[in-house]
Parts: C-alpha cells; structure tokens; sequence
C-alpha cells in the first residue's frame, strides 16, 4: 500500500475516534470504500456531509489490525511491501555426474598407488623396473578409459581432460625413472626432494580431489 492510500486512511481513523455530537444529522448510507487492488470493500455512512466507514471494516479492508489503549482505538497498517530486487545469484559450478565421480575417485586412487610405489622403491634404494610398473601404469590407463566412457555431462568430460592430463604426468615421470634405472641402476633417495613434476602430479591430485567432495567442476591450473 503507497502513502496516497496511508494518508487518507490514517485520517479515517483518527476521525473514526472522535465521538458524533448529539444533535448530528442521522446517518445515511453513502455508498462503498474500497482499496485499490483489494477485492473487499466496506459501507460508507455520511454525516452532516461528511463521510465516514466502521473501523472494524476498515481494519478488515485494509488487512490492519485494531488495538484499544485507554480511551484510544489504534489502527495498525500493514506495512507496504517491499520492491527491493534481490541480487542475481552468481552462477554455480557444473555439478559432476555420480557415475563419473566413482570412476575418478578409482582413476585418483590408481594413480596415487603408482606414484607412492615410485616414491617408495627410490627413496629405499631399489630399482624402478618395467616389471612392476608396467603393471600400475595399464591398472591406471584402465581406470582412465573406464573414467572418460562414465562421462555424460560437460562438467564430466572438462573433468575428464584434467584427469587424463594427471596421467600423462605420471607417466612421463614413471618413464624419466625407468631411464635412470636403465642407465645407472641407481636413482638418488632426494630425487623427489625439489622435483617439479612430481610437485604438479600432487597439486593436480588435490585439485581433483576437492572437486570429487564437492562435486562440482573447478579448473586447475596444475592439471594443465
């Protein structure tokens, strides 16, 4: 409700609470009040020329509300209603598809025993061998083909290109071992203290680690 309509109805009131001396005119009827845009309406009576509406109706109208107070009836209004606009949300990250989010957590969870296994045999002093790498690089390539065919959505498959980059970092540090081995048979125990590949492979780890909890697509600039 606008002020336009406050003023004259606050003026209702207060007339609505004076008492009608002894010898006013007898009432007439003298049409309807209405509120625009409301659908109720309530009499109007006219004495000695003036106009004048119950107050209980004028409560019931106006969806307000009548409190007595000593000597003075109180009419409360409710208060006009807000046209603030809300501010438009930003948008929302790519929710990931369910089936694609086990299938990267096993594809995370391959790549991560294969690493550990590398980290573990050169920090111990043993040879990094076709052997048994071999093995934990076609278990993880598995997992990635199992990772890119669950991928439905555009939030899967952008997914699903950092995923497959993750690989293709552990492989190249798998293969740069398996040359040390082959040209030396030995491979230093700090070689993981300052390497940077290994740094990128565990930072592009977490990244698509936080995704998979939150399960939503975020970019990682590691992954690339």
């Amino acid at each position: 409700m606008n002020d336009r309509c406050v003023r004259p109805l606050a003026k209702l009131a207060v007339l609505l609470a004076l008492p009608i001396a002894a010898a006013a005119q007898a009432p007439q009827q003298a049409g309807t009040l209405a509120i625009a845009g409301q659908p109720e309406h309530a009499s109007l009576v006219q004495i000695n020329g003036k106009s004048y509406v119950d107050v209980e109706s004028l409560a019931r109208i106006t969806h307000g509300s009548i409190r007595f107070q000593g000597n003075q009836t109180i009419l409360t209004l409710p208060a006009p209603a807000s046209t603030t606009v809300q501010p438009a949300q930003p948008n929302q990250p790519a929710q990931l598809s369910e089936g694609f989010l086990r299938a990267e957590i096993e594809e995370l969870t391959a790549i991560r025993e294969w690493r550990v296994a590398i980290v573990t045999t050169v920090q111990t002093n043993n040879p990094v061998t076709e052997n048994w790498v071999g093995g934990m690089r076609r278990s993880a390539d598995s997992r990635l083909q199992l990772a890119t065919a669950a991928a439905t959505t555009d939030a899967d498959r952008n997914a699903v290109a950092l995923l497959r980059n993750e690989f293709t970092n552990m492989q190249q540090m798998s293969d740069q071992f398996l040359a040390m081995h082959a040209n030396s048979s030995y491979s230093a125990p700090d070689s993981f203290d300052d390497n940077s590949m290994d740094q990128k492979i565990l930072s592009c780890a977490r990244g698509l680690a936080s995704m998979a909890a939150t399960k939503q697509f975020q970019d990682e600039a590691s992954c690339h």
